[in-house]
């Protein structure tokens, strides 16, 4: 099931979506059927049925916290010049960093090297801690598409990545939740105005989709709604204002960001 958090008019609603073709993306057949209440509860339709074409899609799910895994990769911790740490390293994105598909991500004045990071994100659908390994599935509401977008330079000046990573705008989502995923069987791709950058099987990642959950609820409460980035593979680089970024994930559907400079 797609579950999807949209506005109509002057309410915003969560919605289960139907109709996509066969590459996960909208036509005009596309619908969404608005949910009574919150998914992370119950999942009641609310009896109507609107033109998914027709709507604003949001953020699929505003978290109390975004919880990042650097290097999972083992390409992509070479390309940063470093390997892969014995233990996932985890950092947080604030939820004020928090953008829906079509909104666009800001440049900060500060920097002048700011890059995508495309990932799978995992989202929580009950409240959990120390979570087992075989009892992950029972956690997890479904996964989305992210963008750990960084101001790499700032990243490299301040020796600690709160301040390069938190930027608002800076962790897109969306453009939905896709509740039955199977994330080794899985496929991202970041394309940045039509090229692609980033290409792997989710499948590639070192500490997999369960392995995460559970060092993470190991540290900290998770609430419904909180949210897991699980890493990027190698391929990051820049973006500039006017660049349209996307983040593919085979069985979810595409995350599309225009590019803009913030004002300061």
């Amino acid at each position: 099931m797609l579950i999807c958090r949209f506005a109509a008019g002057e309410d915003i609603w969560y919605g289960a979506v139907d109709g996509l073709d066969d590459d996960d993306a909208i036509t005009e057949e596309s619908i969404v059927a608005p949910i009574e209440g919150h998914p992370f509860v119950d999942i009641r339709p609310e009896g109507s049925v609107l033109k998914l074409a027709d709507v604003r899609l949001l953020a699929p799910v505003i978290p109390t916290k975004v919880v990042c895994v650097g290097k999972n990769y083992r390409a992509h911790a070479a390309e940063m010049g470093g390997e892969v740490p014995e233990e996932p390293l985890l950092f947080a994105k604030p939820s004020t960093a928090v953008i829906g598909t079509g909104d666009p991500i800001d440049l900060p004045w500060q920097s002048e090297q700011v890059e995508h990071e495309g990932e799978l994100a995992v989202v929580i659908g009950r409240m959990c801690k120390d979570v087992p390994i075989d009892r992950v599935d029972d956690v997890i509401f479904g996964y989305t598409c992210a963008n750990d977008v960084t101001a790499r330079d700032l990243q490299a000046k301040d020796g600690q990545w709160l301040r390069a990573k938190g930027f608002d705008t800076f962790a897109p989502l969306g453009p939905w939740i896709q509740t039955d995923l199977t994330p080794a069987d899985a496929d991202i791709t970041v394309t940045v105005n039509g090229e692609t950058r980033q290409h792997a099987g989710l499948d590639t990642m070192v500490h997999d989709v369960p392995a995460l959950v559970a060092y993470v609820s190991s540290c900290m409460t998770l609430l419904p709604g909180d949210v897991i980035l699980t890493g990027t593979p190698e391929g990051v680089g820049p973006l500039v204002a006017g660049d349209s970024v996307s983040v593919g994930i085979t069985g979810i559907g595409t995350l599309t960001n225009p590019v803009r400079s913030a004002a300061p």
